[in-house]
């Protein structure tokens, strides 16, 4: 699906009137009509939902996945064999459940609330096991530094001492997960994105959790040098490929994971129509305040024809003040976390 985005410029020669009135032909031939530029169309619904995640699961080994590979470990997938077991039709017969002293830990969603995906995705004809390509253990290579703020932060939780300790996500000013991007990662659930193409923006609507990247096109420079969650995007086409370039990225992101970046992180992103369903979505991490080399990864985005509707999440949602004031509650009987 292309859309044709420039003008043909095509001028038809008459001729004219020579000496004495005669008409005279015209021989010199007429310039070639200009190229239309021909810009793909990335409109649409996507998701990127798969059992293939950032980094690479322990235990395996290479990037590429075997069609037996890839199939025992879908088979093995927790969220795959919850759902198979909650699809099973309920035994009538069944005795009543055992007591108990005291009632079981609250248990998370139920198959039927999640929606990770199924199998593992395939981008450019090769099942991965990791989107990230490079460096080739499929893992973050943070620097020094990086892992002991992430350790800090991970401390600072326990305490539970202010709204701040808790991670945007839970805060709800972004995606949980790095759905918001960049680069725009798989999650749990909600994984719809939806895209909408002009000449001169590219809008990224995305589901988890109501965030919109708004990118201009052609555009030299960010048109701000506020911080944002998201960072400030532009982007042009090298041929047949958007490449957006993101900076000036919030100062919180680099204590947000999946995917921390700091303030002078760049992320480089590519967007290719592969086919009328599929989007190959590349991306590039590069920050060596957080990592010791650049991150470079690849994933598929496919069409779904789906509407996407608003995960509202908002900004002090309940579970924050009963965290605080549960932990208030612990320091006053002198609990310990």
């Amino acid at each position: 699906m292309w859309r044709l985005m420039g003008v043909l410029a095509a001028a038809a020669v008459l001729g004219g009137c020579g000496e004495g009135g005669e008409t005279k032909a015209v021989t010199d031939s007429a310039p070639p009509a200009a190229e239309a530029e021909i810009r793909p169309d990335f409109s649409g619904v996507w998701t990127n939902a798969s059992l293939t995640t950032l980094t690479r699961r322990e235990g395996i080994d290479t990037l590429v996945l075997t069609e037996e590979q890839a199939q025992q470990l879908a088979d093995s997938n927790f969220h795959n064999v919850r759902a198979a077991e909650d699809a099973q039709i309920s035994d009538p017969d069944r005795p009543a459940p055992e007591k108990l002293d005291r009632l079981p830990p609250v248990g998370n969603y139920s198959s039927n609330w999640v929606d990770p995906g199924s199998h593992y995705s395939i981008v450019n004809g090769e099942i991965r096991s990791s989107w990230i390509v490079d460096p080739e253990d499929g893992q973050l290579p943070f620097t020094a530094a990086a892992e002991e703020n992430i350790a800090a932060r991970r401390a600072s939780r326990i305490g539970m001492t202010d709204p701040e300790v808790l991670s945007v996500g839970e805060r709800c000013l972004l995606g949980f997960g790095g759905s918001g991007g960049p680069p725009m990662l798989n999650v749990l659930y909600n994984n719809f994105y939806r895209i909408v193409q002009t000449p001169d923006y590219l809008m990224i609507l995305v589901e988890m959790v109501h965030d919109a990247r708004i990118i201009r096109i052609d555009a030299a420079a960010p048109a701000t040098g506020d911080l944002r969650w998201l960072g400030n995007s532009t982007a042009s086409f090298d041929g047949d490929t958007l490449v957006i370039k993101t900076t000036n990225f919030h100062p919180t992101r680099a204590q947000t994971p999946p995917v921390p970046l700091s303030t002078d992180a760049v992320v480089i992103e590519r967007l290719r129509r592969v086919d009328d369903d599929t989007l190959y979505y590349g991306f590039e991490i590069i920050d060596p305040i957080i990592y010791t080399q650049p991150v470079v990864g690849e994933m598929s985005f496919q069409r779904r024809d789906q509407r996407v509707y608003e995960y509202a999440c908002h900004e002090g949602n309940y579970a924050v003040p009963s965290m605080l004031r549960g932990a208030r509650l612990q320091d006053a009987e002198g609990e310990l976390l």
